[in-house]
């Protein structure tokens, strides 16, 4: 099921907050800011739902207001490819408004999501009358390409354990220093790290019998990030079977 509820009539003041707190609208003046909130549509995309599939017309780019959505490739085989799991304050679909193209990606809710989908008119017109706008677009492009190059090494060199690890101490989301608390499954997490959800669970099975982290549901708890490092320096790439 696609997003059931799209209002483009809907609180200006809530969409202006949260476009006043992104990198990308940061200089705008109060104005300028005004009429991308005039035309930026809310989008609420239930948990399970998809805001749009592979194919479909991109017309715009999104923003993630609240909750959290999945990017990936569908595959009748094994369910697909997770590319990108995005929370509050990340965009997605720059490039392919720019090109013109449709969506090669599909996007899932992984709970109750609301988005924001700003036209592409709205984006160009800004890129035209102001310079600094466009540098900033290029730079999220930048950043969305270097962290793709990151995922290629990764994948390429690193090891379950090394992938697994990484993304323990740098991406979760926790509400303390040391526990994380995911929003997505562990078979989502395991297709963001390239990995088949058996690999990472006894990836976090060798992890827990170390003491270096215990695990009680979606809540990760760090005991010894030291120890985590320190056993990320040794997880070095030793078989294919290892790089799945």
């Amino acid at each position: 099921m696609c997003a059931d509820f799209i209002n483009r009539a809907g609180s200006k003041t809530r969409v202006h907050k949260v476009l006043s707190q992104l990198p990308l609208f940061a200089e705008m003046s109060d104005g300028e800011l005004g009429d991308i909130a005039d035309a930026t549509a809310e989008i609420m995309v239930k948990r399970g739902d998809f805001a749009f599939q592979r194919g479909d017309p991109c017309g715009g780019f999104h923003i993630v207001a609240y909750g959290q959505v999945k990017l990936f490739f569908v595959s009748p085989r094994d369910g697909g490819k997770v590319v990108w799991i995005l929370a509050a304050g990340q965009t997605f679909g720059e490039a392919l408004m720019f090109l013109e193209k449709p969506y090669i990606l599909s996007a899932q809710a992984l709970v109750d999501t609301m988005l924001l989908h700003v036209p592409k008119e709205v984006v160009f017109h800004q890129i035209v009358r102001d310079g600094r706008y466009a540098r900033k677009m290029l730079a999220s492009l930048s950043h969305r390409m270097y962290g793709l190059l990151n995922d290629i090494e990764a994948y390429s060199l690193k090891s379950g354990a090394q992938r697994v690890i990484d993304h323990l101490l740098h991406c979760g989301e926790g509400d303390c220093e040391n526990t994380r608390h995911f929003e997505s499954s562990k078979a989502t997490i395991a297709s963001r790290l390239n990995l088949t959800p058996e690999h990472f669970s006894r990836i976090l099975h060798e992890l827990s019998a170390r003491r270096l982290i215990s695990v009680k549901g979606r809540a990760i708890t760090i005991l010894d990030a030291e120890g985590l490092r320190g056993y990320r320096g040794r997880a070095l790439p030793q078989d294919v079977a290892d790089m799945a």
